[in-house]
């Protein structure tokens, strides 16, 4: 059995309109994770169809390491059979009537009848199923077993490429950290790129080394996820990765005192768009230049940015008042939602854990501190 190999690396380039659009592209290095997000209908498992080669695409490219999978311009398509891909889905896509033994088997019919089950038996091992478990058929397991067939199935196969299409969405939490901790096992032994589907946010975050975000068929952004996470390339992308605190704003221009620096006019919501936005405040954030002056802008902080400060330590530019609308504490972490006092109509949320979350109750005015070299400004376009 092995489960390294030559390191190789995944570039895929897709173009298309029919049958259903799809454009961008991607990189997976060796042993490395990308994880799809986006919502449903985004196009991820249309993209995962064309690196398995279940989809020919209008005009795409796919090479794994020195293999051209996929290359239109040039005629190339390989079928799936040919391109040595582990798939793992959301459903398991076990024999009922087979062991799991007899399902790992299943991938091994190149080899000789005797030979299958000792490599099916050693993956099978490898993955944690008991020998008494790696009898049983699919309706006898739990999901998370039933899912570690799965993975063992596609090991077997020796892949070049892994897909993992909502392997998770279908096992509970308990048996899903389980096979978070085996996937993150297999990655320190795997050489192959690593491709995963998800609508879990949380999920792509822990497990992903970086992030591809889709929409409507179209690849918005790709990055690490703390990238962007703290500076998307949109509004749609900050909404897609789910920043909470997003908020409208009028860029003022360069500050005139301090190089480097800009002034942002923050814009009231919903009914303080009625109110005069004058009184809202401006604040002093990053300036890249590349922002007309009375340019129309959202601007996102992460919850990193935004922390709690005593009122008598109340002095830098970015603190504010605001009052607890909602507090809900949810074990070793709390979710705190705020109302600005001088920008109202805008509420803002915060991720608290330690002693000081136990003391906040809806009602309680508290004192906030934006770090304003952590806001990200992005032009708004008009529709």
């Amino acid at each position: 059995m092995s489960i390294t190999g030559a390191a190789v690396a995944l570039e895929l380039e897709v173009e298309q309109t029919l049958p259903m659009p799809l454009t961008g592209g991607l990189r997976c290095g060796p042993g490395e994770l990308v994880a799809l997000v986006g919502p449903s209908g985004a196009g991820k498992t249309s993209m995962m169809r064309v690196l398995a080669g279940l989809m020919r695409p209008e005009r795409a490219r796919v090479v794994v390491g020195q293999e051209v999978w996929c290359d239109t311009a040039q005629g190339i398509f390989l079928p799936p059979q040919r391109r040595h891909v582990g798939l793992v889905f959301q459903n398991y896509a076990l024999m009922p009537h087979l062991s799991a033994l007899g399902n790992v088997a299943l991938s091994l019919l190149h080899l000789p009848t005797a030979e299958r089950a000792v490599q099916a038996r050693r993956w099978l091992d490898h993955v944690g199923l008991t020998q008494e478990q790696q009898s049983r058929r699919p309706s006898q397991l739990s999901g998370g077993q039933q899912q570690r067939v799965a993975v063992a199935r596609a090991l077997a196969r020796e892949p070049r490429l892994m897909l993992l299409d909502e392997p998770f969405s279908a096992v509970d939490q308990m048996n899903r950290q389980g096979l978070y901790r085996l996937l993150a096992d297999l990655r320190r032994e795997l050489s192959v790129p690593i491709v995963l589907v998800t609508h879990d946010l949380n999920e792509a975050r822990m497990l992903a080394d970086r992030l591809v975000v889709m929409d409507a068929g179209q690849v918005l952004q790709q990055g690490t996820p703390a990238s962007i996470h703290n500076a998307p390339r949109n509004a749609r992308v900050a909404d897609l990765v789910g920043i909470h605190n997003r908020f409208e704003g009028v860029w003022l221009g360069p500050d005139e005192t301090t190089p480097g620096l800009g002034r942002l006019r923050w814009l009231g919501s919903g009914a303080a768009e009625e109110a005069d936005n004058t009184a809202m405040p401006v604040l002093t954030v990053r300036d890249k230049g590349r922002i007309p002056p009375g340019q129309a802008v959202s601007w996102v902080i992460p919850s990193d940015g935004v922390t709690l400060v005593g009122e008598r330590d109340r002095s830098e530019a970015g603190d504010l008042s605001a009052q607890v609308i909602e507090a809900r504490h949810l074990g070793e972490i709390s979710l705190i939602t705020l109302v600005l006092a001088d920008a109202p109509g805008t509420p803002m949320m915060l991720t608290l854990s330690g002693v000081q979350r136990l003391d906040l109750a809806v009602g309680n005015t508290v004192e906030v501190r934006l770090n304003l070299d952590l806001v990200h400004v992005m032009p708004r376009r008009s529709r």
